[in-house]
Parts: C-alpha cells; structure tokens; sequence
C-alpha cells in the first residue's frame, strides 16, 4: 500500500498540472492519511487464520506474522502522529505599504528590495521542503516495516538501508541550514559505516553455510556438527549486531547520536529519535528468540549421540548474572555483548547526560539510558523480559513522541508570541542582512534549555505536560515510565541479574537529576541578566531576529495580500498532546490494555 501511494506521489509531483496545485501541507496529510490507511489494512491481516504460524511471501524473503502484524500497525499510527507536527504555515511575502508613515523608512524599503529578490526561489525550497519531507517520510517508513517482517539476510539488508537513506536525507532536509547539513554528512558517513559491518557479517554467514534465509540458518545451527561452520555464525552475528548496535546509538557506539539530534531541525529530530529504533528493536528480538539464548550455537544434538562430558568438558561459572559457559563451541559472546553494551549505555547515557546545556543533545543521551533498558530486557531472553521490552518501547515511545511534540509546539508558541509585540527594535544590527522568507526561519528551534525559562507562566498546560513526560522518563511512579523500569528491573532480579539491577536503578536515581533541571527552568521566571556570555549573544541574536520578523508584520498587519498564519499550532497537535499526557499520568487506572497486548506479543515470540 505505502509502495503504491509512494508512486502516485511521484506521478502527481512530477506533472506540472498536479505540482500547482500541492502544497506541502496538502503532501504531509496525505502522508499521514497513507500511514492509517496502511496501518488498517495491516490490522485487517490478521483475520487471516494461518497468520498464527506466519506466512512466507515473496519466496521466503519476509516471514509474515501476528507480532509483525501488530507492530507494523503501532509503527504507522506512530509515524502518521510525528507528520501532524508540521505546521501549518503559509509564507507570505511580506511588501512594504507605501502609505506608512514609518520612521524607518529607508531601512525598511532596502530590505523589503531585497526580499523580493528572494521571493522565486524561496517560494520553490517551501514548496520543495514540504514534498521531501513527506516522500523521504514514506520511503523510510517503507523501509522500517518491511525490516520488521524480514525473513531473510538480503531482505534485512536492503530493508536497513531503504530505512537509513530516508532518514539520512531526512536529517539534511533544510540544505541552507550549515548545522543540519553538517547533520547529515556526519549521520550519512557512520551510518555507512555501520551499514558495511552489518553487510559483512551477512556475507560471512553466506559463506560458512551457503544461506540467507533464516529458517535454514536455525535449522542448519541445530543439526551441524562442524566448528568451522559454527564460528563463522557466531562471528557473522557478532557484526550484524554490532552494526545494528551502532545504528541505535547504543553506548559505546552512540559518539554519532547527540551532535546528529542536536543539529537537525527538531521535526526532523522526532523522527530520527523514535522510528528507526522500533524496526531495528524488533529485528534484535525476532533473531534473538529464534535463536534461543544468543551465543549458544552448538548443536543440541550432540548429546544424544556423545557424552556430553567428555566430548565438551563444559565448565559453568556465574559472575553477576552473566552465564559464561566455556566450551569448545559454546560461548555466550552475543549476550554478554549486549549486556556489556546496556551496562555501558546506561552509565554513559547518565553521567555525560548532566553536563548538557542543549535540550536535545540531553534527549540524546536520555535516549541512550533508555536503550540501555532496552538491551538489558532483550539479553535476558525470558517470556517475562520480552514482556517487559515490548512493554518498555511503547512507553519510550508515547513519552519520547510527547515530549518533541510539546519541544515543536513551545517553540511555534514563542514565535507567535514574539511576532505580537508592539514596538520596534531601531537599534537592532540584523536589518541590514537579514533575509527573510525561507521556511526553515520561520520555525522557532529551540536549542537551550535556558530558551525554556519562565514558560510555566506564559503556557502553563504545555509546561505542565511536559513536566509530566520528564517525571515519566525519570521513573517517577504513578507514570508509565515508572513501570516499564520496574518489569525490566523485576525480571532481571528474578534471572540473577543483581549487579546490572543495583546500575540500573543508580543511573535512574541519577538521571532524575537533569530532568529536574529542565522543570526547574520552566517554572522560573525570566530574569533580564544571563550569566553565560556566550548564551547572551546567542539569545540577543535570536531577539533581534524575531524582532525583525515582528516589524515586518506589524507594518503589513493591514495589507490585503498579507497572509501569515499567528498560529501555527494546530488544535490536532494540541489534542495529540493531550491524549498522550493523559495516557502517561492515567496508565495505572487502566493498565491492562498495553499490557495484554504486551503479553499476547511476547507469547507469540516466544512460543512460536
């Protein structure tokens, strides 16, 4: 269906009479009309009464299933709320009046020559903005879900990278910006890089064993008998889940994550910060369930033919809950891996986390703790982890997805807000070079922290949902995040995981401290000095930009071409917002809906 759409897309674009007529936000609700209409088709499959034991198409490349199915759908729902985010905003050109009698003349018809100058070509980035970002949109969305259904090696393969190169042009949507081109260069170049371990340890598992798809891999791994055959899996999996591992930003290969978010326009940030982790995090999940407990590739055959004694001589030590069982072919390499990388994640993602000052490179590095609950669930392998990680990416999800839709919206309240002053700025140096007009500075970005400052006072229900979503990152009970780190924590304690327990809870007492911080500025009020020299300039920068902005409407306000929109928060984003909010604060009073779903999923996986 997305398939389909995409094409037709494509067509409409590219004929002139069609092209006339789209504007961007006509693009963005198609797009996300295509996500629910896909997301119901996909939930429709699942009357099909043979999908219990999954469905093989296109020649054994993707492995249809219930937990595929349902996935698919919470993916695509997910992705239709992020495109509600872009703003409605129709540019206006703004010209001068020649009947003002404004004391600025002269400043002021300089700049408005100037921007007429301008007008064509930024008439064409809007335009061209808009469209990119819903086909880049849909084709990595096309990706992510058949990454999510992929049965085979060269399926997962391509899947990846149809996912990774939308999200690459994605980070580098707004080409005039020098940050978010930087963005996708730095995103474009480890992402490739990490793409390449992932083809490598495909291609190694091709050439011990002669097979991509994985039925056969599994079967071949329970009947071979050959080391050679078996060390060249562990090995091809190593590096396909390094590679993966590195494309979620997990610690210790996360350097990539912070500069990448912090760069990127923030609509862009909310897609680069939750969709490519819910494919890449169920693709783990199916591998590592079928495979059993990951690193055990010896043949379970073996001990119905030899003594298992003699022809091992396996010795069992336990140190911290991490089974390390020492054998000739036996090595549980994959899951101390993963438990080596969540140990690391967790304590990278909270420490480096309290010296941040940008509210979206410290997301990044709450996003990385996060991943390193993530990965503790999926090491354990138990139908009780896996109930607890399916149930802890929702939560991730819902929370994460709140909190950039409120960051988006504070950031169109403060430029409305600013755009409604009364007087104008004379002194201010950024007339004479600003160029006015291309849609990325329309968009107030906020960056700092301190940007938040006294917001409580002048947006009390959005300040108020976003404290509710950082109390929820933090663990703080009743929320909803508070209880997906319990049932990760549960389950560890319960296999033995006493020290990856005792970090855990840690690192979450810990991290409670810069969310704090975050609530702490919003609900402060505004204060005239500002400490930070460099912050100052950066602010007084961003004042007489805005103030500039304002002028220009202010002297069109009566202009009957004039057509700029005051508000760009629609009532659908502020209603996204608050159902999500709602859904964070009064999960406890009705819990069992995410958690029988939860459940029924991680019996699929883990049964089936």
């Amino acid at each position: 269906m997305i398939f389909i759409c995409i094409l037709i897309l494509i067509v409409a674009i590219a004929l002139p009479s069609f092209n006339k007529q789209l504007s961007p936000i006509f693009l963005t609700r198609i797009s996300s009309i295509i996500f629910i209409y896909s997301g119901a088709l996909s939930l429709n499959a699942l009357y099909i009464q043979s999908i219990g034991s999954g469905i093989g198409i296109y020649s054994g490349l993707f492995h249809v299933t219930i937990v595929s199915q349902l996935l698919e759908v919470f993916l695509l729902i997910i992705g239709s709320i992020i495109l509600i985010s872009w703003p409605l905003n129709n540019t206006s050109y703004l010209k001068y009046p020649k009947n003002s009698n404004n004391k600025n003349i002269t400043e002021l018809i300089n700049i408005n020559n100037e921007l007429q100058g301008w007008e064509e070509k930024d008439k064409l980035n809007k335009i061209s903005y808009g469209t990119e970002y819903s086909l880049i949109v849909l084709f990595s969305t096309l990706g992510a879900s058949l990454l999510i259904s992929s049965s085979d090696l060269i399926s997962m393969y391509l899947s990846i990278e149809l996912q990774s190169f939308g999200v690459y042009i994605l980070a580098t949507l707004y080409r005039d910006s020098e940050s978010a081109t930087s963005a996708g260069l730095k995103y474009f170049l480890l992402g490739g890089l990490s793409s390449c371990i992932i083809l490598f340890g495909a291609g190694l598992i091709y050439t011990f064993t002669g097979l991509t798809n994985f039925e056969s891999i599994y079967s071949l791994i329970s009947v071979s008998y050959s080391n050679n055959i078996i060390q060249g899996l562990n090995l091809g999996f190593i590096l396909i889940i390094v590679g993966f591992l590195f494309k979620i930003a997990a610690a210790p290969l996360h350097n990539w994550a912070p500069d990448v978010y912090d760069d990127s326009p923030t609509i862009v940030t909310i897609w680069l910060t939750i969709m490519p982790k819910i494919s890449i995090i169920i693709l783990l999940l199916e591998l590592h369930t079928q495979l059993g407990i990951i690193g055990w590739l010896t043949p379970l055959s073996l001990s119905s033919n030899l003594d298992l004694l003699d022809s091992v001589n396996l010795i069992q030590t336990k140190l911290e809950g991490i089974t390390l069982i020492i054998g000739e072919n036996t090595i549980y390499i994959l899951k101390n891996l993963l438990l080596i990388s969540s140990l690391l994640s967790l304590i990278i993602g909270t420490i480096v986390g309290l010296a941040q000052n940008k509210i979206k490179r410290l997301l990044a590095y709450s996003t990385i703790s996060h991943v390193g609950f993530i990965l503790l669930a999926l090491a354990i392998n138990t139908e009780q982890s896996i109930d607890s990680l399916i149930f802890y990416l929702i939560q991730y999800t819902i929370t994460n997805l709140n909190t950039f839709l409120i960051i988006i919206a504070l950031g169109y309240t403060i430029q409305c807000s600013i755009n409604q002053l009364n007087k104008i700025n004379k002194n201010s140096k950024f007339y004479g070079d600003f160029k006015y007009g291309r849609f990325e500075e329309l968009i107030k970005d906020i960056k700092f922290i301190s940007e938040l400052k006294g917001q409580f006072y002048s947006n009390p229900l959005l300040s108020l949902s976003f404290t509710v979503c950082l109390f929820s990152m933090a663990g703080v009970p009743p929320l909803i995040g508070f209880f997906s780190k319990q049932f990760v924590l549960y389950s560890a304690i319960q296999n033995g995981y006493y020290f990856m327990s005792f970090v855990a809870i840690l690192v979450s007492v810990i991290s409670a401290s810069y969310y704090l911080k975050i609530i702490r500025v919003l609900h402060t009020e505004e204060e005239n000095i500002i400490q930070d020299d460099n912050l100052t300039n950066t602010l007084k920068y961003e004042e007489e930009t805005w103030n500039t902005i304002k002028d220009l409407n202010l002297i069109n306000k009566n202009h009957k071409n004039e057509n700029y929109s005051e508000s760009l928060l629609t009532n659908f984003h502020s209603f996204l917002i608050s159902t999500l909010t709602l859904t964070i604060l009064l999960f406890v009073l009705k819990p069992s809906i995410i958690l029988n779903i939860t459940q029924l999923l991680s019996l699929s996986l883990y049964n089936f």
